[in-house]
C-alpha cells in the first residue's frame, strides 16, 4: 500500500524528531510491503522566517493534498515578541480549521519499565494504567464569544456547545472504547454548568441508542482530576469538552513518568489526521541531539492505525518501542536517577531500528 504524507517540522527540535520518525517509518513499510511518500512544509517559527506568517497557504493545501500530517513542534523564544495572531502557535489552530480536525485522541499509559520514574505512590503505580482522552477540540469555552466591558475593567469568555458538536466527539470516544475494554468515562460538570447538563444527555442518548455494549459512567471534572491521580487504572476511555480535556490530559500526561514519550491525534470526519507528539520545541536542546524520539514515534504509530488502519503495523512499532525500554535504554529526559549515561536521540532511534530487525 502506499500513502502521502506531510512531514511539518516545525522548529527547535521538530526537525530532529521527525527526521527520526521518518527512519521508523520506512523500516515499518519495509517490513509490511508498503511505500511511505513524504513532503515536507514549513510551519510555526520557521514559517515565519520563510514566509512571514506562521502557516503559509502552501503548506496548508499540501497538507490538505495529503493522506495525513506528522508535526514536530512549533515555537520558541526567538518569536516570543510577536503578537497573538502572528506567533508559531497559530499554526496549529490554522492547520485544525483547515483539516476539519475536532476530536483530539490523548493515549496515556505507563511503562511497566518506567514504573519508578511515576510520580504516584508505589501500590499505585504498580497497578498500571492505560487510558485514552478523547477532547472535544474545536467547541467550548476557547471557541466561544469574549470580551471586555466598555471600561476594560470586566470580562468575560462564554462557554456554548451544540448537540452535533457534542455527538460527533462522543461517537469517536464511543467506537474506541468499543475496540478497547469497552468503558467510557464522561466529563462534565453537570451540576454547575448548562453546557455540561447538554453534554451529559447528549452522551447518554448516544450511548443507549447506538453503543449499548459499552459502559457508560459519568464523573464531575474535580473528581476525575483526583481519581487520575487516586485510581488512574479505573479508567479506559474518557471523553470531555475542550477545556476540561485539555486540563485533564495534561494533568495524565505527568502521571506516566515523562512527557518525552506522550503521542497524540487530531481527527476529522476524514481518515487524514495530523499526529504530533504532546511536548515542545525544547529550544534550549534543539541541535544538541538530546530529544526524544519516542513521543513522535508513537505518534506516527497512532497514525498507522487511526488513519491508515495498519493496526498490526501500529502494534509492531509500540511493542518495539517497549522492548527497547524494558532491555534498561534511556534517553537523558527518562533517565534513573543518579545515573550517568543515557542515549543520545540519534542513539536511541538506532537502538529501535536494530529492534525491529
Amino acid at each position: 500500500m502506499e500513502f502521502n504524507i506531510a512531514l511539518v517540522p516545525g522548529d527547535g527540535i521538530g526537525p530532529e524528531i521527525v527526521g527520526s520518525t521518518v527512519k521508523v517509518m520506512d523500516a515499518v513499510a519495509s517490513r509490511f510491503n508498503h511505500t511511505f511518500h513524504y513532503t515536507t512544509y514549513l510551519a510555526g517559527g520557521c514559517a515565519i522566517d520563510e514566509f512571514g506568517e506562521p502557516l503559509p497557504k502552501v503548506t496548508v493545501d499540501g497538507c490538505l493534498a495529503s493522506d495525513s500530517v506528522l508535526l514536530g513542534a512549533v515555537g520558541g523564544p526567538k518569536w516570543d515578541h510577536l503578537s497573538g495572531n502572528s506567533r508559531p502557535e497559530k499554526a496549529l489552530l490554522g492547520l485544525r480549521k483547515a483539516l476539519g480536525l475536532y476530536t483530539n485522541l490523548r493515549p496515556a499509559a505507563l511503562q511497566p519499565a518506567l514504573a519508578s520514574s511515576c510520580v504516584l505512590r508505589p501500590d499505585i503505580a504498580d497497578k498500571g494504567f492505560d487510558l485514552m482522552i478523547v477532547r472535544e477540540l474545536t467547541g467550548g469555552i476557547y471557541f466561544g464569544e469574549r470580551g471586555r466591558n466598555d471600561s476594560g475593567d470586566a470580562a468575560y469568555d462564554t462557554e456554548a456547545y451544540s448537540v452535533a458538536e457534542i455527538e460527533r466527539v462522543a461517537r469517536r470516544a464511543f467506537e474506541i472504547a468499543r475496540k478497547r475494554r469497552r468503558h467510557l468515562t464522561s466529563i462534565d460538570k453537570a451540576n454547575v454548568l448548562e453546557t455540561s447538563r447538554l453534554w451529559r444527555e447528549t452522551v447518554h442518548r448516544l450511548g443507549q441508542t447506538e453503543f449499548p455494549d459499552v459502559l457508560l459512567d459519568d464523573m464531575y471534572v474535580d473528581n476525575a482530576a483526583m481519581q487520575l491521580i487516586r485510581a488512574p487504572s479505573f479508567f479506559d476511555v474518557i471523553v470531555t469538552s475542550n477545556m476540561f480535556g485539555d486540563i485533564l490530559s495534561d494533568e495524565a500526561s505527568q502521571v506516566t513518568g515523562s512527557i518525552g514519550l506522550l503521542a497524540s491525534a487530531s481527527l476529522g470526519d476524514s481518515s487524514r489526521g495530523m499526529y504530533e507528539p504532546i511536548h515542545g520545541s525544547a529550544p534550549d536542546i534543539a541541535g544538541k541531539d538530546l530529544a526524544n524520539p519516542i513521543a513522535t514515534i508513537l505518534s506516527a504509530a497512532m497514525m498507522l492505525r487511526y488513519s491508515f488502519n495498519l493496526s498490526e503495523e501500529a502494534d509492531f512499532i509500540e511493542q518495539t518501542v517497549s522492548n527497547v525500554l524494558q532491555q534498561g535504554w534511556r534517553t537523558a529526559d527518562i533517565k534513573e536517577p543518579g545515573a550517568e549515561t543515557w542515549l543520545s536521540g540519534s542513539q536511541m532511534t538506532e537502538k529501535i531500528l536494530s529492534e525491529m530487525i
